[in-house]
């Protein structure tokens, strides 16, 4: 079994948890890269994983993580989803 990547998140009240880096995701235009990342928790009566993705977004030398709430970003994010799911 692969080895599981760790980061750190660092929440907005300044506390920090640690989650599973999944993958990360580079939009078509290279305007904007996401981060799929997990805490571990599972849902469901298959016990499958849940995973969030949120945009990363530079802020001097350190990366935020903003919320996705635009449908039309939805859509392409979906799009980069599904291409390395099918790959």
């Amino acid at each position: 079994m692969d080895e599981k990547e760790m980061i750190v998140l660092k929440n907005s009240d300044g506390t920090s948890s640690e989650v599973e880096l999944i993958t990360y995701l580079i939009s078509e235009d290279n305007s904007n890269s996401y981060i799929v990342y997990s805490k571990g928790e599972k849902t469901g009566v298959d016990s499958d994983e849940v995973i969030y993705i949120a945009r990363l977004v530079q802020d001097g030398d350190v990366f935020k993580t903003r919320e996705i709430v635009d449908n039309v970003e939805w859509t392409s994010v979906l799009k980069l989803l599904k291409k390395i799911a099918n790959a």
